[in-house]
């Protein structure tokens, strides 16, 4: 399924859809002005947040994420557009040498999602681990096209507060 999941995700991935995405992560974002938001720094064909954090971080700290090893919640660090970068865990670019940071709101990647507000991942669990233990408002950042039917889960998965795509804002209750 993942397989699959990261061909389709792939064909999704246009400028325009990006743009619309972004714009509809702003105003999900615009609630939260003050706190401290986590995203993510895109890896192959995962939907940018880029934009919509860049516009962020102007009165908000932005904070990216960090593996720090195998079986571990996310640990995260500050970013500032334009900031100096490393590459870390699984070739993702994380921050160099920057303050750590707790998040009140988490943007999460995706290779699938569902209507009930669970997502496909990679398979290493971070995200769960992470959530679990920081209690954040989720956000999960994809194409519409990315969701399926059902994505099989466990009892460690966690389910999104919300789903944010090109065309919207889906809220999960």
């Amino acid at each position: 399924m993942r397989k699959d999941a990261a061909k389709n995700r792939a064909a999704l991935c246009t400028d325009a859809a990006v743009r619309a995405a972004n714009s509809y992560l702003e105003r999900a974002l615009a609630p939260h002005k003050g706190k401290t938001v986590a995203g993510y720094m895109p890896m192959r064909s995962e939907l940018s947040p880029l934009p919509a954090l860049t516009e962020f971080a102007a009165h908000s700290v932005v904070a990216m994420p960090v593996v720090e090893g195998k079986g571990m919640p996310l640990v995260f660090r500050i970013w500032t557009p334009g900031g100096a970068l490393e590459e870390g865990a699984y070739g993702a670019m994380i921050p160099a040498d920057t303050q750590p940071a707790t998040p009140a709101v988490l943007i999460v990647p995706m290779l699938a999602y569902d209507g009930r507000g669970f997502r496909l991942g990679y398979g290493g669990g971070y995200y769960d681990r992470t959530i679990a233990a920081l209690a954040p408002v989720t956000i999960g950042l994809a194409f519409a096209g990315q969701e399926v039917p059902e994505v099989p889960t466990n009892a460690y998965d966690m389910r999104l507060d919300m789903i944010v795509t090109e065309q919207g804002v889906t809220h999960n209750a």
